[in-house]
């Protein structure tokens, strides 16, 4: 059977027609078109892209058609429609795609996905997700003890990314110091203030504002010149909020920064929220991954003293995305504070333990399962494979920046070795370096990388990000979380660079 006979159409598929052998033949086709992406994806030769402007997608290209219809369409149309998202879309497992924190395409995780999208459940009770509200107490137990806490004393959840992740820590550090806001509201409250490095996520200040706490009272602390929080501007700052009249409450470090990968000193920052009692939210999306790793674990030295951490296994775990946790070292305090007791979900004269029932732990209702793809990548690789993979970037990014720093037209942006797999570097075109350095040459350099950047995309060849950051004109990150990344990737990388930037 094949479905581009006759015309069939979702009609003639289960369960509106008992017909499994039309079914079955459709899922393969599907099946196969991913198979071949999948091949294509791990090939350097192919393309990264193929590079559509939004109008372009928009008008609809050689077929394919975004618009939709009022009337069904072929079986057949839609497999040329799935070919079609595919090749107008990035391969990101591609081995020279370097452009975000989460990056890769684990194949074990992917077969976790495709399961969970097969299940089709919600994570809000036991009574219809199982195996997966267990697994994800195993799971949070497992991360807990890697964090240096006792699992009787943990909670936590998994969240939709490390956005919301860190929302819920601010959110339950507000509902610690002040339990009334859930009933009463803001009003009942001081002028609160919260801290974080000027290096942090801009989610901390996303999260003031929907919580109501708002963005000017978010207070950014400075940072040395590797972009770490400098303990002794917290402790000012907190006191200069005091001495205004303003409530400091919490205190978000950073482990692993996404432009710089810089990991802010927990043990001296937990010294300071002790002494003036503040909860202690550690950001470790992107660096919460070197802690399964012994010979880099201690990068985050002091996160056992945190109130809460957020950590994403979609990031340097290479997990398929998205898969975000947030750990309370608390146990009890998400409950208490997003519970709403929903009569019809939430029964407590079940015949299971309703323990299991983590729905009234969260924000959502609706709640995605995000862990079983976690979950099976841990059984296949055991917490060796995850440390073997992670050492190995940490290695990659050692070579860049070797390599790097003995060519004359890249300059790195901090001389020292890398702190994490983040790499930053300027490239010199070459008749910039005659420019005496000053305001002309930044002008001139602040649009290398652009210019660099777009050719790659329009050409395919790699994808790597840039950013301006403070007084530094735009610059190249280089981040390592691509298991498909060889030497061989990053010299190429190094070589595209100069391909298409000596002329500029």
């Amino acid at each position: 059977m094949d479905v581009k006979e006759c015309g069939y159409s979702l009609a003639n598929l289960l369960p509106f027609k008992d017909s499994k052998d039309l079914t079955k033949c459709f899922l393969l086709q599907v099946a196969n078109i991913l198979l071949h992406y999948i091949k294509k994806t791990f090939d350097v030769k192919t393309k990264i892209l193929d590079f559509h402007h939004p109008h372009q997608l928009l008008e609809g290209l050689d077929g394919f058609n975004l618009e939709l219809s009022d009337h069904p369409e072929s079986l057949e149309q839609l497999l040329v429609d799935c070919t079609d998202t595919l090749k107008y879309g990035v391969k990101t497992g591609h081995p020279r795609f370097f452009n975000q924190l989460s990056s890769g395409l684990d194949v074990v995780g992917l077969a976790g996905e495709w399961l969970t999208a097969t299940a089709n459940t919600n994570m809000f009770t036991y009574e219809i997700a199982p195996v997966f509200t267990v697994m994800e107490t195993i799971l949070l137990k497992k991360m807990y003890e890697i964090i240096g806490w006792g699992e009787t004393e943990a909670d936590g959840i998994f969240a939709p990314g490390g956005s919301i992740s860190n929302l819920y820590g601010i959110l339950v550090a507000r509902y610690k110091q002040y339990p009334e806001i859930k009933r009463q509201g803001m009003t009942v409250l001081p002028c609160i203030v919260l801290f974080v490095s000027e290096q942090g996520h801009y989610s901390v200040k996303k999260a003031a504002a929907i919580l109501g706490i708002g963005t000017d009272n978010v207070i950014e602390v400075k940072c040395d010149e590797r972009g770490r929080m400098i303990p002794a501007e917290l402790e000012k700052n907190i006191l200069e909020a005091k001495r205004k009249g303003q409530t400091p409450f919490c205190v978000v470090a950073t482990a692993g920064s996404t432009v710089f990968g810089a990991f802010d000193p927990l043990h001296a920052i937990a010294d300071i929220c002790e002494t003036h009692r503040l909860w202690m939210h550690v950001d470790a999306a992107w660096g919460g991954g070197l802690l399964l790793s012994r010979n880099y674990s201690s990068k985050l030295n002091g996160i056992e003293r945190a109130n809460s951490v957020t950590w994403n296994p979609h990031k340097l775990m290479g997990v398929p995305l998205q898969c975000s946790a947030i750990l309370i070292r608390e146990k009890g305090l998400l409950e208490a504070c997003n519970q709403m007791r929903a009569g019809y979900l939430f029964q407590p004269d079940k015949l299971y333990n309703v323990d299991f029932d983590t729905g009234d732990k969260t924000i959502q209702c609706g709640r995605h399962v995000d862990v079983f793809k976690l979950w099976l990548m841990w059984k296949a690789k055991g917490t060796c494979g995850f440390e073997a993979q992670i050492d190995r970037y940490m290695e990659l990014a050692k070579y860049f920046y070797k390599v790097l720093k003995k060519k004359d037209n890249f300059k790195l942006v901090f001389d020292a070795e890398p702190e994490f797999t983040n790499v930053c570097f300027w490239y010199f075109p070459p008749r910039l370096k005659h420019i005496p350095k000053g305001c002309e040459r930044d002008q001139e350099l602040q649009k290398i990388a652009p210019k660099i950047k777009a050719q790659m995309i329009e050409e395919g060849t790699a994808m790597i990000s840039y950013q301006p950051c403070g007084d530094k004109v735009n610059f190249f990150r280089m981040v390592f979380s691509n298991p498909a990344t060889r030497r061989a990737d990053v010299d190429y990388l190094i070589d595209e660079i100069e391909r298409l930037g000596k002329d500029l």
